[in-house]
């Protein structure tokens, strides 16, 4: 393959951690051509890790953080300016689970001839579970062998994948769906960048034959009806904020305006009934009328919004 490779790093404050994450990703057998670190924290001991890399590689440091949106964006499009014909996207408490991750995603874009692709997520501490549940309609999987329902020799779930755990993109595909929007900062980026991917008809999948690990991220997703519907509840009022508000904006979008009725059912029962919380789903209403009015402040700043109530 003559194509170029860029992959490109996001990090805040976690040195230690992305020195394993760029390790194995310039330990993979199909090396990426450049390496593109984003530093949120504009931290030295990242820039003297990124310098001792073995491929070559660029340092952004940040002296705003940006968050993991604004992050990527800046790193997709430094890869873009590049001339990158593919953008290879990780993070730095993540990791490839092996040498020939790269690779692979590589082989099943071009078999299926996919505009972008993901390995799937699985945890670093059991990899035959994932990472994060993921919701088919209304089931949720958690174990990686949930994944192969069309039976042996399958290798790609087609119209699904995880963007910024080791997602593989052309560069003709972020032509067409854009980078992901700063005013999200962290939490939803991802799904909006999912959305647009939908909505642009490009083909693409998660490959069922390459594994990124990571962290397990299943405690914030609390079970109600018995288990057969999930609300996502982070301890972190920081992460609550941001999680409710841009689900306001995101389901205000073309394409996930049909959640919303299932969202008011799922967060009325959590908080009135699995809770006994009514001030908790005061506050979500809050943060949801923000989202949906476009109020992208940070905590405490800019959060009026003029809204007289939720749809």
């Amino acid at each position: 393959m003559t194509e170029s490779v860029c992959t490109v790093v996001v990090t805040h404050r976690r040195p230690d951690q992305l020195a394993k994450s760029l390790d194995a990703v310039a330990g993979q057998t199909r090396r990426p051509d450049h390496l593109i670190v984003v530093d949120n924290d504009d931290d030295p001991r990242v820039a003297e890790l990124v310098a001792r890399q073995p491929v070559p590689s660029t340092y952004l440091p940040s002296q705003r953080n940006l968050g993991g949106a604004g992050g990527f964006a800046l790193g997709m499009l430094t890869a873009l300016a590049r001339g990158a014909d593919w953008v290879w996207l990780a993070d730095d408490d993540g990791r490839p689970a092996d040498s020939s991750v790269l690779q692979k995603l590589l082989s099943c874009a071009a078999r299926h001839s996919l505009a972008a692709v993901s390995p799937m997520v699985c945890n670093l501490d059991d990899p035959s579970r994932l990472a994060f549940p993921l919701r088919r309609g209304l089931v949720w999987r958690r174990n990686v062998a949930e994944l192969r329902t069309g039976g042996v020799g399958q290798d790609l779930l087609p119209g699904i994948a995880s963007l910024f755990n080791g997602a593989l993109f052309r560069a003709s595909a972020l032509e067409t769906v854009g980078v992901p929007d700063l005013r999200l900062f962290v939490r939803g980026d991802e799904v909006e960048m999912h959305r647009r991917l939908v909505r642009s008809g490009l083909p693409f999948g998660t490959c069922l034959d390459a594994v990124y690990l990571h962290p397990q991220g299943t405690d914030e997703f609390k079970p109600i009806l018995g288990g057969r519907m999930h609300t996502q509840y982070p301890d972190d009022a920081t992460k609550r904020y941001f999680t409710y508000r841009n689900r306001g904006y995101l389901q205000s979008q073309p394409g996930l305006r049909k959640l919303i009725p299932q969202e008011w059912v799922r967060f009325g029962w959590f908080f009135l009934v699995s809770r006994r919380d009514p001030a908790g789903l005061r506050e979500w209403m809050r943060l949801r009328r923000l989202g949906r009015d476009e109020k992208f402040g940070r905590p405490g700043q800019g959060e009026r919004s003029d809204g007289k109530g939720d749809q």
